[in-house]
């Protein structure tokens, strides 16, 4: 007989980082806040003169208002860093009746010289640069003492911040610096789609020049090793791209295929002594927030049965933002987790497919044929993907030693103002990132869990 979980002393609490200042980020931010505190408490890293930047060329145009104030405490001590409390509202009014439509947050600003006379709406800059890199540079900070449960990182332009001096291609390979993870991998995840890059970003000819049989088998491997994790399948299904048309055709069109062929065989052979038993993997010496094993319904990555919140108290709820309200009942689900986690029992280890049409393989995948699909490289995976799914397909990096997502779209430096930008994706990524915590700390947690906050 299974045994309930005491619930837990606190929430989750979120580190999101800002992105670029110039960006869709603050906005997407604002607008969103007072939904993602239904799920978490919230740590905002970035600059503040993104919001003042908004205020003061897009004042008559928003649809939040917003407020600065001290933190309690005075906030954490970082060098350099001012801390501030933000609180957003529909309207002008802070009286308590309307708590239920406000949004809080403790608002860290790692780089307080940059102020919104550095900065100019919809372009990116130097100034912006700094201040989106050295924010991740914080958040990831926060999530490794402790001080965060998960993070969350809104776009950055990787033009900015070379432009800053970051010689940095993304956010992935920043993060494996700051961490010290001797591997990473980027993945998109999506109720239909499960996808893993080989490579990211490159040029397309330094990825041909590239492919060898070690390389790719080790990715197939790496992303079978942490989806075992993620997905609590031990007999993971998992397929590989081809590059060429029709997989080579038999050496017709390129001989790439042969080197794939021979990755998916050492990618067999690198789970031949999987011992389910003593929770041993391949990449077991690679951090993890997670273990191993066989996973209570309600903790999966997508919950399979999300319950019906068309009822609760807050579903009438109408204002400001009426695309971050209907996403918290079109999928955005924080299950309630009743059980302990199930012992595993011996299953097979990973099934690896391929190389594979490329062509037909995305569809077969989201029809269910494969539980995860390794594309080579950077379009391969990511088009499908937002053609299908383009606003609940979300980026989760394997190889962290924290929990890590971010919505899939960049800064779009040409929307950043008119406040028409869509933020599902983004609430996405953070119900993902919740979900997620509440699971590597085998804690029990609902969104209904807390009362809610008072003003400062």
């Amino acid at each position: 007989m299974s045994q309930s979980l005491p619930a837990i002393a606190r929430r989750p609490c979120i580190a999101i980082t800002l992105g670029d200042p110039c960006g869709i980020g603050p906005e997407l931010l604002l607008g969103s806040l007072f939904a993602i505190n239904r799920w978490a408490d919230v740590i905002v890293v970035g600059a503040k003169s993104g919001p003042d930047l908004l205020e003061s060329q897009t004042a008559g145009e928003r649809r939040v208002q917003w407020r600065w104030s001290n933190p309690p405490g005075g906030g954490p001590e970082l060098p350099g860093a001012k801390s501030y409390s933000l609180w957003t509202g529909s309207g002008n009014s802070w009286e308590p009746s309307q708590r239920q439509l406000m949004g809080h947050a403790l608002w860290i600003d790692p780089t307080p010289e940059i102020n919104a006379s550095l900065l100019k709406l919809g372009e990116g800059s130097a100034a912006s640069g700094k201040a989106a890199v050295e924010a991740v540079r914080i958040g990831a900070h926060l999530v490794m003492v402790g001080e965060a449960d998960a993070m969350v990182t809104l776009p950055l332009s990787k033009a900015a911040a070379h432009q800053a001096g970051y010689d940095i291609p993304g956010h992935t390979e920043f993060l494996q610096e700051l961490s010290g993870s001797p591997i990473t991998r980027m993945a998109f995840v999506s109720p239909s789609l499960k996808i893993v890059l080989h490579t990211v970003h490159q040029s397309l000819r330094s990825v041909v020049e590239g492919i060898n049989a070690e390389s790719v088998a080790q990715t197939l491997s790496f992303a079978a090793d942490r989806f075992i994790q993620l997905m609590g399948k031990n007999d993971l299904r998992v397929a590989l791209c081809a590059l060429n048309p029709h997989a080579g055709e038999g050496g017709a069109f390129g001989k790439e295929e042969t080197a794939l062929a021979e990755a998916v065989v050492m990618a067999e052979a690198a789970f031949m002594d999987f011992d389910l038993n003593e929770i041993a993997t391949p990449f077991e010496y690679v951090a993890s927030p997670f273990s191993t094993g066989a996973i209570p319904e309600g903790w999966e990555i997508f919950p399979s049965k999300p319950r019906d919140r068309r009822n609760n108290q807050n579903s009438g709820n109408t204002g400001p933002f009426p695309m971050a309200e209907s996403s918290m009942h079109s999928g955005l689900e924080i299950e309630e987790i009743s059980e302990r986690p199930i012992a595993p029992s011996p299953r097979p280890a990973p099934h690896f497919f391929g190389p594979l049409s490329a062509d037909s393989l995305f569809h077969r995948a989201a029809k269910g044929e494969f539980d995860l699909v390794v594309a080579l490289y950077h379009d391969q995976g990511l088009i499908p993907i937002k053609v299908l799914e383009p606003a609940r397909a979300v980026n989760l990096t394997l190889g962290l030693p924290f929990i890590r997502t971010s919505p899939d779209h960049g800064t779009a430096f040409d929307k950043a103002g008119l406040w028409k930008s869509d933020a599902t994706n983004f609430l996405e990524a953070t119900a993902l990132a919740v979900r997620l915590a509440a699971r590597a700390k085998r804690e029990v947690w609902s969104a209904e869990a807390g009362s809610a906050k008072g003003l400062a």
